[in-house]
């Protein structure tokens, strides 16, 4: 059996519960202890793709994508937007710059980086649910994922 270049978890779980928040919620409605947490998971998961990228090729764009879904989702104004598309950006120039080669401390990062994006999806999941608890099924990625 052959050994993935990067850990099972780093590709499954870092934004899911993050976009299972209700659509409806704007990231400006939200509290300013989460708009902190969105532009750190924006950060990790722009450290992620760059990670991914590194051992998968520049063409992947599997966590890129997840970050335009984010975007979606939250719909945030255009400075909020700005913001989140930065700290992305930086993610991925930190992530590009501590790892110039796919090796074990690569993967290592990658893992670390998928366990942090999911506390924070966790978090951001657990707040939306709190505020809104009367919301139907909302959107998530996790749909996208079982589909497959």
């Amino acid at each position: 059996m052959s050994r993935s270049p990067l850990p099972r978890l780093s590709s499954v779980v870092l934004v899911v519960a993050a976009l299972a928040a209700p659509a409806a919620a704007a990231a400006q409605d939200r509290a300013p202890a989460e708009r902190q947490q969105l532009l750190e998971l924006a950060f990790t998961i722009g450290e992620s793709h760059a990670l991914r990228q590194l051992c998968l090729g520049a063409g992947d764009q599997y966590w890129r994508s997840r970050m335009v879904r984010l975007t979606e989702v939250e719909k945030a104004d255009q400075a909020f937007d700005a913001q989140l598309r930065d700290r992305f950006n930086t993610g991925f120039a930190a992530g590009q710059g501590e790892f110039p080669t796919c090796d074990e401390d690569a993967r290592r990062a990658a893992e670390q980086s998928a366990r942090k994006g999911q506390a924070l999806s966790a978090k951001l999941a657990r707040a939306m649910r709190t505020a809104s608890p009367d919301q139907g099924s909302p959107e998530s990625v996790a749909d996208e994922e079982a589909a497959r």
